[in-house]
C-alpha cells in the first residue's frame, strides 16, 4: 500500500500557496466521547520515515508518531474538540464540521489552503480541497489525523477513570459488544451520545 506524500501539497505551492494545511478527524462513530479535529501545516522539508493515515497504524506507533511531530520545529498545529452537548444539538456531521472550521481559524497565521480528508466542507473559512482518503494521499492530512486520534483517545483514557464501568480504555466509546454490555448493564453517562441509536433506546420511555 503506498504511503502518503507531499503531492497534494507541492501542487499548491506552485499556484502560490505556501501555507497549506491538512486537516482530519477522529471519533465520528463512537456512541460516546467527543469528535476531534486536527489541523496541520508541515514545515517546508519536512519528511517521516513512517507517517500514514492513523487506522494504519498501532497505538504505540501512533503515540511515538504524535510525540515527533509536536517536537518537529516549524511545525504548526491545533486540535479540536466537540463535544457530545454539540454532536446531540447539532448532529455528528454538523458537529465534525465545526470542528474542523475551529482547527483551521486557530491556526496562526491562517493558511492559505487547507486539504481535508473527504469531500468539500460548507462555508469553510479558507479556500479548500477535498480528498477522499487523504489521509492515505496527503502527509499533512496523515499528521493531522495522528495529532486528532491521540488526542481524542487520551481524552477517552481519562473518560474511564471517571466512569470505569463502561472500558472506555479499551474500546474509546465505539459500539464494540462490550460496550453495549455495559451500556445495558449500567445505561449511558454523560458522555454517551443521546441521538445515536444504541443510546437513544436506552433514554426513551418504553410504549406501554
Amino acid at each position: 500500500m503506498e504511503r502518503p506524500t507531499l503531492e497534494y501539497e507541492a501542487a499548491w505551492v506552485k499556484k502560490g500557496c505556501t501555507r497549506v494545511a491538512g486537516i482530519d478527524e477522529a471519533g465520528r462513530g463512537p456512541l460516546a466521547g467527543p469528535v476531534c479535529a486536527a489541523a496541520v501545516v508541515l514545515p517546508e522539508g519536512f519528511a517521516h520515515g513512517c507517517l500514514n493515515d492513523s487506522k494504519q497504524l498501532s497505538h504505540p506507533v501512533r503515540e511515538r508518531i504524535y510525540d515527533e511531530l509536536l517536537a518537529t520545529e516549524g511545525l504548526c498545529w491545533s486540535v479540536v474538540l466537540c463535544h457530545v452537548e454539540d454532536i446531540d444539538r447539532i448532529n455528528i456531521l454538523q458537529a465534525t464540521y465545526k470542528a474542523m472550521r475551529q482547527a483551521v481559524a486557530l491556526l496562526e497565521p491562517l493558511p492559505h489552503v487547507a486539504l481535508i480528508d473527504g469531500r468539500p466542507l460548507p462555508h469553510f473559512p479558507i479556500p479548500h480541497q477535498g480528498l477522499v482518503d487523504g489521509d492515505c494521499l496527503s502527509l499533512s492530512i496523515a499528521a493531522a489525523s495522528v495529532i486528532a486520534k491521540v488526542t481524542r483517545d487520551r481524552f477517552m483514557l481519562d473518560a474511564a477513570r471517571e466512569y470505569p464501568q463502561y472500558g472506555f480504555e479499551r474500546h474509546k466509546g465505539y459500539g464494540t459488544p462490550e460496550h453495549l454490555a455495559a451500556l445495558a448493564k449500567h445505561g449511558p453517562c454523560p458522555l454517551h451520545r443521546r441521538t445515536f441509536a444504541p443510546v437513544a433506546q436506552l433514554t426513551l420511555p418504553l410504549e406501554p
